[in-house]
Formats: structure tokens, C-alpha cells, sequence
């Protein structure tokens, strides 16, 4: 009789243990199984909302595919740094919506406001001095920051309607190379909150240009070069 209870308790047992396994399992399939949710360009309003909650949203810029949340909330770095596995000590670039956005958190001199006049909204990013009301928390404590203008009128207007510029980076695990169409990047960054759907232009990485320096100095080669960049100056110096 004892035997039996014994036996009996040890069958329920397993057959408890298959039910976890399997429903673990279940739901594991589910899990993977479900797909991100993906936005129209023209859903400003939904994708605004995930922005102002600290959400991180996958979006297509001029030249890759890039992850961003708004700039100005520790808790929305902190979710970027999440899906991105990207260490603290390493500063995120900054979107603007216009050059208004720009001015009111970066210093420009006569020199970077011809740049940003020649090629933005473009495949550049501008180093420039941070204005002094920025909170040290936004670039890690340093006094510059990483500057791109938004390159469509979507992400304008997203930019816009959450009211402040976004961290604005490259859509992949840091240290891996560039996710090229959704479908890796939903693969890659599964924490994400959701994806503005659309296309790349360039395909590479934006310049960039370092404004801060006595003589202009490009850090990261891309799609406009030093030629490009001399040519404006050099118009801009004969006027």
C-alpha cells in the first residue's frame, strides 16, 4: 500500500513536471511566435505616445535603420540601452526636427550654421558644444554633443509630436553590424516597443563632422566628404 502511494505521488509528479514543461514551452512558442507591432508613417499620434512613455521605437532614417527615445528622460535611456546592450559610458546622437531644435540645445557659430544649412537634413552628424541647460545625464557628462536633423517629414513630425529631439542611434546590438530591413531588426532587438515602417536612402552611415576643433576634422567617413564639406566653407569665405 505504501509502495503504491509512493509510486502514485512520483507518476503525479512527472506528469506535473511534463504539464510545466509543456506550458513553458507553450508560451515560449507563443512568445516567439508573436510579431512586433509595426506603425504607418502616418501613425505620428500611436508612435509619439510609446515615445513620451520612455518606449524605444525602431524608425528609418536617410541612412540606416535606427532606434530611438526621447532625449531628455533618464528612464528612456536607460529602456535604449536595454534593447540595445549598449554600455553607460558610451553617448548616444541626438535628433532634431529642424534647426530651432538644434539651437536650443547645441552652440553654433557661423561656421556650423552653413554646414547644417548645406547639408542637413542629411547623411551628416555635426559635433557641437552643448548648451549649458542640457543635463549632464543626456551625453554622459561631456560638453559636446552628436547632432543629426530628421530626414523625412514622418520622422519630423514624430519628432514634433513627442516635443522634444530623440536619441537617435543605429539599429543593432552594440557591437554588431547594422540590421538592413525590419525583419532583422525585430530578430535583433526584440525588446523594442514597435517599428516605423519604411526604407533607407544612403544604406551607410551618416559623416561626421566635428565643429568644436579650430580646424574642421571628419571623425567617421560617409556619404559627404571633406571635398564637399571645404567646397561650403570656401563659398561661405568668398561671399
Amino acid at each position: 500500500m505504501k509502495q503504491r502511494l509512493i509510486r502514485d505521488i512520483v507518476l503525479l509528479a512527472m506528469i506535473a513536471a511534463a504539464e510545466t514543461k509543456l506550458g513553458i514551452m507553450f508560451f515560449e512558442a507563443l512568445k516567439q511566435g508573436k510579431k512586433m507591432k509595426r506603425y504607418a508613417q502616418n501613425q505620428i499620434t500611436e508612435m509619439a505616445r510609446i515615445l513620451k512613455e520612455n518606449g524605444v521605437l525602431s524608425v528609418p532614417t536617410d541612412t540606416v535603420y535606427g532606434v530611438c527615445a526621447r532625449y531628455d528622460s533618464m528612464e528612456a535611456q536607460d529602456n535604449l540601452r536595454d534593447v540595445k546592450n549598449r554600455p553607460a559610458d558610451k553617448a548616444f546622437p541626438i535628433m532634431c526636427a529642424d534647426v530651432n531644435q538644434i539651437r536650443m540645445i547645441a552652440e553654433t557659430d557661423a561656421r556650423s550654421e552653413k554646414l547644417i544649412e548645406a547639408f542637413m537634413p542629411g547623411p551628416v552628424t555635426l559635433i557641437l558644444k552643448k548648451k549649458e541647460s542640457v543635463p549632464a545625464f543626456v551625453n554622459g557628462g561631456m560638453d559636446t554633443l552628436a547632432i543629426r536633423m530628421a530626414s523625412s517629414e514622418a520622422l519630423k513630425q514624430l519628432i514634433l509630436a513627442v516635443g522634444v529631439p530623440l536619441y537617435m542611434t543605429s539599429a543593432n546590438l552594440s557591437g554588431r553590424p547594422v540590421c538592413r530591413n525590419p525583419d532583422e531588426i525585430e530578430k535583433e532587438c526584440p525588446k523594442l516597443s514597435g517599428m516605423m515602417e519604411g526604407e533607407t536612402q544612403f544604406g551607410e552611415a551618416s559623416t561626421i563632422i566635428d565643429c568644436t576643433s579650430e580646424e574642421i576634422r571628419i571623425l567617421r567617413k560617409g556619404p559627404v566628404t571633406m571635398e564637399d564639406i571645404e567646397k561650403v566653407l570656401k563659398e561661405e569665405s568668398n561671399v
